[in-house]
């Protein structure tokens, strides 16, 4: 009966910490009027947009497993999937869609407590989960919409599932553990690919223990399946857009931004001194210090309950710590799934320094008197930061311009151009809020490059402009607003007023002006100059990428596709048709029904034309290595053009290797550079 009363105490305890955090997040929420930035917006639209795709939002509905892979090219869909189910209960504007950061919320501290009553009792669970809480690093990303919370959900349950599996003994080594640990692994990477920071290098420490026993290696390689069961089919989908998007966000990112290389002394202290601002410094001192002081006793304090796991925890901890320190591009918010377990040492060390005081009644007084003293100071001052931080105004118009389109436009698809990007005014944050809703908005930034502006102003309908500060690409910016302002073609609908003396400006098409002209006929063209091979392919991609920020649904291709098939009825082999339809599903991420038509063109066009090429490109992609390998070896002999030999040749030797052929990585020696010179060679329009 004891027991059962402790335990309701404790999950009540527990319950009104999350209840407490949640108290305090919503409402900075509601006094807080900000507009959501860059990538606030950006994965609060992809919610909706996931919403949608499940059916669950409006106007959506269910098109497939692959129509809602396609939504997420760079990045997993986990958290979009489930943020977008639980859209359609709390709503989507961002103080409704604060619920769902206080979900992660929830998960987190659950498996914080949970992980430390595992190996210290109740009184270091509950106190692990109340520092975690009170973390001024945590507290920040309860309010801003982004994946680091459920980032930090998804890893720390799974390396507490983890935890419990490689436990030695009976408490461990169970199937039911193991199933559960490798699906919350595969969950993690799938919220989010840089989860392997955080979960790799502990999943290869079970792993290598895992081996000594036959059981547990069954249940390893099992558990890998899984893993790889959960994965594959977004990684087989996305492998290539993910790899370019991550180059991006991580090698490009930090080379622009300066941060340190791996070389540097601070690249390994940046995330160690950010530790007292993340996780405050009363937490920090005071656990550290009973860390110390348990180093120095070399046993258990009095009193105590047994921490057996404390060693596993820690070494992952450093593990944690280690990995996010081998990434090039540093952030505070990337140190935020290390912030759990941190919270659970540090908690061990004040358990262990409030019985450091004495035995006798006074002394034993000390200890817990500091450490409530230490939270009620944490928690005043994680309030100050949290407050000091609301803004009581949302720093641009862009809600009364979006409600001006909805208002002109109705409920039909309208693509608005913007020149500016600043905090406040951005495609990002005007396209969620012309998503809200069932709303059809979406904007776009175009024009700033070379040779984009005159398309631009052809083609558009609407134009977003500001005057003044235009943020980021301030100059190019400043030269469009002025080529839009200056072009007879458009006209000022409404001004609004912005900040520091600035003005935003809704500009429209005139009724008088020429109808822009569609992509049709011109896509049809690039897709047939495919025959020409690689030389065409930049001309024909550099024409696409516009074009997709102009029709950001791809409209054009639905069109296209119609005539096409409409075309093959009454020719079947007409070619302008059969490369726009190959095109079509390059560009839309259909490897095999690309490869089809790149092989009924082949047909029509014979042995040397380039959709032999195209085609093992495809297979490749899609990982169809072994088909591709076979192609190619039986292509290349009827082959008498020595530059598609060349190409085709270093193919099939990268499928062998992909198929694990092992004629394959040593003919890449001596085949790759003479392909990778041929197309160089093709695209600038030399000649070997």
């Amino acid at each position: 009966m004891l027991l059962r009363d402790q335990n309701l105490i404790w999950w009540i305890a527990l319950g009104l910490i999350w209840t407490l955090s949640c108290v305090l997040d919503h409402s900075w929420l509601q006094l807080d009027q900000r507009l959501p930035s860059w990538d606030q917006a950006e994965y609060l639209s992809s919610a909706i947009e996931h919403g949608r795709q499940l059916g669950l939002l409006d106007p959506g509905r269910w098109e497939g497993l692959q129509a809602l892979l396609d939504l997420s090219p760079k990045i997993p869909p986990l958290s979009s999937i489930l943020s977008g189910s639980l859209m359609a209960i709390v709503g989507q504007n961002p103080d409704q869609a604060g619920w769902i950061l206080s979900f992660w919320h929830g998960v987190v501290l659950l498996t914080v407590a949970s992980w430390g009553r595992c190996i210290g009792g109740r009184r270091l669970g509950l106190l692990a989960a109340l520092f975690l809480a009170m973390a001024p690093g945590m507290a920040e990303h309860r309010v801003e919409f982004t994946l680091d919370l459920a980032l930090t959900g998804t890893t720390t349950l799974a390396l507490f599932l983890l935890y419990r599996w490689q436990r030695p003994g009976s408490q461990g080594g169970q199937w039911l553990q193991a199933i559960v640990a490798a699906t919350a692994l595969a969950a993690s990477v799938l919220t989010k690919q840089s989860a392997l920071l955080v979960v790799a290098l502990p999943a290869i420490w079970a792993g290598v223990q895992a081996l000594r026993e036959p059981k547990r290696s069954l249940q390893l390689v099992a558990g890998l399946g899984i893993a790889l069961i959960a994965i594959i089919p977004w990684l087989q989908h996305n492998w290539i857009t993910t790899l370019g998007g991550t180059q991006r966000a991580v090698i490009a990112s930090a080379a622009e931004e300066g941060d340190p290389s791996l070389l540097q002394l601070e690249s390994w202290i940046w995330y160690p001194r950010l530790l007292p601002k993340q996780v405050g410094g009363l937490v920090l001192g005071g656990g550290l210090a009973g860390c110390l002081l348990q180093a120095m006793k070399r046993s258990n304090s009095g009193g105590i309950e047994k921490t057996e796991g404390m060693g596993w925890l820690t070494g992952t901890a450093i593990c944690v710590l280690i990995a996010t320190s081998l990434s090039p591009n540093k952030d505070a918010r990337y140190i935020a799934p290390l912030l759990p377990l941190l919270s659970i040492i540090l908690a061990r060390g004040w358990l262990v320094l409030v019985q450091a005081f004495g035995k006798r009644p006074w002394q034993r007084a000390i200890g817990p008197i500091l450490l409530l003293l230490a939270s009620f100071l944490s928690a005043i001052e994680l309030i100050r930061i949290q407050w000091s931080d609301i803004r009581d105004a949302p720093g641009s118009p862009a809600a009364d311009v979006i409600a001006s389109l909805r208002q002109r436009e109705g409920s039909d698809h309208v693509t608005v151009l913007i020149a500016a990007s600043d905090r406040d005014l951005n495609e990002q944050t005007l396209s969620y809020l012309g998503n809200l809703d069932g709303g059809a908005i979406d904007v776009r930034r175009l024009g700033r490059s070379k040779g984009q502006s005159s398309l631009a102003r052809q083609q558009a309908e609407w134009w977003i402009l500001a005057t003044g500060d235009q943020g980021t690409s301030r100059k190019s910016a400043r030269q469009l607003s002025r080529e839009v302002r200056q072009d007879p073609r458009f006209e000022r609908v409404q001004t609004w007023s912005w900040s520091k003396g600035r003005d935003i400006e809704l500009w429209k098409r005139k009724p008088t002006a020429p109808e822009p002209k569609r992509f049709d006929k011109r896509f049809i063209a690039l897709a047939r100059s495919m025959e020409e091979g690689p030389a065409a392919l930049e001309a024909i991609f550099g024409s696409i990428e516009p074009w997709h920020l102009l029709d950001p649904r791809f409209a054009y291709q639905e069109r296209v596709e119609n005539w096409a098939l409409a075309q093959l009825e009454e020719s079947p082999d007409d070619r302008d048709a059969l490369w726009s339809l190959a095109l079509i599903n390059v560009l839309r991420n259909r490897p095999n029904k690309a490869a089809d038509w790149f092989e009924r063109i082949q047909k029509v066009e014979g042995e040397e034309s380039w959709a032999r090429t195209y085609r093992l490109v495809v297979l490749i992609a899609n990982w169809q290595t072994c088909k591709a390998s076979w192609s190619a070896s039986d292509q290349i002999e009827k082959l008498q053009s020595s530059e598609q030999r060349d190409i085709i040749t270093a193919l099939r030797d990268l499928a062998r290797t992909a198929c694990f052929d092992p004629r394959g990585p040593i003919g890449l020696f001596s085949s790759l550079e003479p392909a990778v010179i041929t197309i160089i060679d093709s695209i600038e329009g030399t000649s070997r």
